[in-house]
């Protein structure tokens, strides 16, 4: 067994990279004034929160001003969602496979669910069935948390703009910004939402880009920080650690993608060699995966004979930490509603794995993956745990 923690759940959260714990002890020490304050060191933290928003801004491809910093994905979603209905009041339409802090306000204020396909992608005659005048809000997210499927933004954003032409646009780029150009693949949308935990920075942070022109009811009221859309005191430490991540995740993206893409596919073809076992978020052609629709940081699998929970607690015990699926519903395994929706059987389903690397994973890591798990999965079948 490893001595080292081998650390396989990057989607639920990444480490902290030393860039951002740098600029927050600074931030913590130096400049702890009130940014909405008078003073020197408050003009200071200020200045800070300025600073990173002209920075994210740049791997946004936004304007500063339009960047609106919140206390992380969780709110920025629901800012977006709540924000648009309150302002313009109809129906709200998002994606089926997303992720709770999407699914559930949509729910709550009586909206649709959009279907998606067996390998994922959004049901465009679907959406274009659902779309009418009164759909004021359309929320798709870029990346499938579990899956790491990659959605075509551009071609739901047209459909979008035929169909409701008043309707926002909203994407969840929380999975997405550590592996694609989000400016460019998110250019369309009206709404765009982040987390810093997700690239390297610490949790509790994330931001929320409303473009020039869209009208959003705020939902904290108070001192009317963040041009009075999201009141309150800012993180100021936190937020310059969120933009000093976020410079290092778009200056490297392209090394790391090739890079991590190519240890997950030393990792999927070695699982892919467990017997009876599917690859979720991919399609396979003459026994060939192809990972194309899918983030480089992606390994998630079914495994038919198993539950995970079983699988998750002995690779914990060989010091290897994943999941099963999306980890933010306090530590609960629910059956996947992202599965349930691809059409996977609630059996199947039972028996998933999503290994998600990062920007700090290794081959070493990887190789003592792909030892390990084969081998428990083979235990658990034999045992019929």
């Amino acid at each position: 067994m490893s001595e080292k923690i081998i650390y396989l759940d990057n989607a639920a959260s990444t480490p902290i990279r030393q860039e951002a714990i740098d600029v927050m002890i600074s931030a913590l020490e130096n400049c702890f004034g009130n940014p909405s304050g008078a003073h020197k060191m408050a003009r200071e933290a200020r200045r800070l929160i300025d600073d990173a928003r002209d920075t994210l801004s740049i791997g946004l491809g936004c304007d500063p001003k339009e960047i609106i910093f919140t206390a992380g994905g969780t709110e920025a979603d629901n800012l977006a969602i709540f924000g648009s209905h309150s302002a313009r009041q109809g129906t709200v339409l998002a994606s089926i496979t997303d992720h709770h802090a999407v699914v559930a306000p949509v729910e709550q204020l009586g909206g649709k669910l959009i279907q998606v396909s067996e390998d994922g992608l959004l049901d465009l005659d679907h959406l274009d069935y659902l779309l009418d005048e009164n759909v004021i809000l359309v929320s798709v997210g870029l990346v499938n948390g579990e899956t790491g499927v990659i959605q075509d933004l551009e071609s739901i954003v047209e459909i979008v703009r035929q169909k409701a032409p008043e309707a926002l646009i909203h994407t969840d780029a929380v999975q997405a910004f550590p592996w694609l150009d989000v400016a460019s693949l998110a250019q369309s949308a009206d709404l765009i939402s982040i987390a810093g935990h997700k690239f390297g920075a610490p949790k509790g942070v994330g931001a929320l880009v409303i473009r020039d022109g869209v009208q959003i009811s705020p939902m904290q009221l108070g001192g009317g920080q963040e041009l009075g859309v999201r009141s309150g005191t800012q993180n100021t430490a936190a937020i310059t650690a969120m933009a000093a991540a976020a410079d290092v995740t778009v200056k490297e993206r392209d090394v790391t993608v090739e890079r991590v893409a190519a240890l997950r596919n030393e990792l999927a073809d070695k699982l892919q060699e467990v017997p009876q076992s599917y690859e979720t978020g991919v399609a396979l052609h003459n026994g060939i995966v192809n990972r194309e629709n899918k983030i480089a940081g992606s390994c998630h699998f079914c495994f038919e004979g198993i539950e995970s929970e079983a699988l998750l607690f002995m690779l914990e015990q060989e010091n290897i930490v994943a999941s099963a699926a999306s980890s933010c519903s306090s530590g609960a395994q629910d059956p996947s509603h992202v599965l349930a929706a691809m059409g996977y059987s609630r059996d199947l389903a039972g028996g998933s794995l999503r290994l998600s690397l990062g920007h700090a994973t290794t081959w070493e890591d990887i190789s003592i993956a792909m030892e390990a798990v084969p081998k428990l999965i083979g235990n658990l079948r034999r045992t019929g745990s």
